[in-house]
């Protein structure tokens, strides 16, 4: 390992020395060159110590000397994994995208929190640095899909490193609303939950649904996936199911197969949020096909979860729990717990059996031509 003394020779010391005291911009910018080659040659046998002395030089060079210089800094100094970290934030933090640019899309040293405080202050440019990054956390990307463009969009969901949390999902379902191309790439995302991908096909156009129907054409003809108000142009459409899905399916199955499914497990599922688990086991208790139950799960109005549960012979706190989960998931207005209350308490069994029969006869119909 190289000693301190070796890092920066003592008559660069003396250079720089004379240089911030006396030095002019050009001088500056020469010494930053030479200082910057002895980094970039030497950054991987540098010890923590020698990087902070080197840290403690670029900053001080940095105050003073053009865009350009800057930029060309950034550019040297951003891919090199343990680059000086003050430094490179500096750099990160410039208004010129010139020189944060580099920095945004490739240094490993920005951390989560600096990606974000970035992401949340700066331009749209900076943030379309950052939605390149090799690896974007479920953080990061909520804030560029609460602040950015439609380009920002765009290229975050085509970065296969970044990850997305349920809320960030819910976000870019709304947003893609009457816009194919997002739509499309959001369609096309294996980590989408199966409601939030209902959800999408339900607001989809016909090219949307054609689009994501021939992207998937082994699950093509397993499972249909249009919800109520879209089962006149979307029937016909189907949706794959995640390897998450099936394995919540098979859960739920082997419960059931058990006989240890019951509603106290059902209310447990959507206390926990668990859509897919939720579903498949209102749907069993039902006697209805995921299919069918998934249909009436994600209609925008309550009525579907409460045909399904009275049909299961389900309380009302069971039904509370669901919607609850329902509220949560799709991030729209609360539902109106005393009104659905009041109409569940009216619900006759037989009324909801008859509606379900109707919704299995929806299911079967063939599909309406475009």
């Amino acid at each position: 390992m190289r000693s301190k003394a070796a890092a920066i020779p003592a008559n660069l010391l003396d250079e720089l020395q004379a240089t911030l005291t006396h030095g002019t911009v050009a001088r500056r910018v020469e010494t930053l060159r030479r200082v910057t080659e002895l980094f970039v040659s030497g950054a991987a046998d540098y010890a923590d110590a020698q990087i902070a002395l080197f840290d403690d030089v670029f900053q001080c060079l940095i105050e003073h000397i053009e865009l350009s210089a800057k930029a060309l800094l950034a550019g040297r100094i951003a891919p090199i994994d343990n680059g000086p970290p003050q430094t490179i934030r500096t750099l990160a933090f410039d208004d010129a995208i010139a020189v944060a640019g580099p920095v945004l899309s490739k240094s490993e040293r920005l951390d989560e929190a600096s990606l974000i405080e970035a992401a949340r202050s700066k331009s749209q440019a900076h943030l379309m640095a950052i939605s390149t990054r090799r690896v974007l956390s479920g953080a990061v990307t909520d804030v560029l899909v609460q602040r950015g463009n439609d380009d920002v969009i765009q290229s975050t969901l085509n970065n296969s490193g970044a990850e997305f949390s349920e809320g960030g999902f819910t976000r870019l379902v709304d947003r893609a609303e009457g816009c194919d191309n997002l739509a499309t790439l959001l369609g096309l995302k294996p980590a989408l939950p199966r409601h939030l991908y209902l959800k999408l096909l339900a607001k989809a156009s016909a090219t949307v649904q054609e689009r994501l129907e021939a992207a998937n054409p082994k699950q093509a003809g397993e499972v249909p996936m249009a919800v109520r108000e879209a089962a006149r142009r979307a029937r016909s459409v189907r949706s794959p199911t995640t390897e998450q899905t099936e394995i919540a399916h098979r859960l739920v199955k082997l419960l059931f197969d058990d006989g240890r499914l019951d509603e106290a497990q059902v209310e447990q599922f959507a206390e926990a949020g668990k859509f897919d688990e939720a579903n498949a086991a209102i749907a069993a208790l039902a006697n209805v096909t995921v299919a069918v139950a998934e249909n009436m799960m994600v209609e925008t109005r309550a009525e579907g979860v409460m045909i399904l549960a009275k049909v299961g012979g389900m309380s009302w706190s069971t039904v509370k729990a669901i919607i609850h989960m329902r509220d949560d998931l799709s991030g729209g207005e609360p539902t109106d717990l005393s009104a659905c209350k009041a109409t569940y308490e009216r619900l006759r069994p037989s009324t909801a059996q008859q509606v379900l029969r109707f919704q299995r006869m929806q299911q079967a119909a063939p599909p309406v031509p475009a």
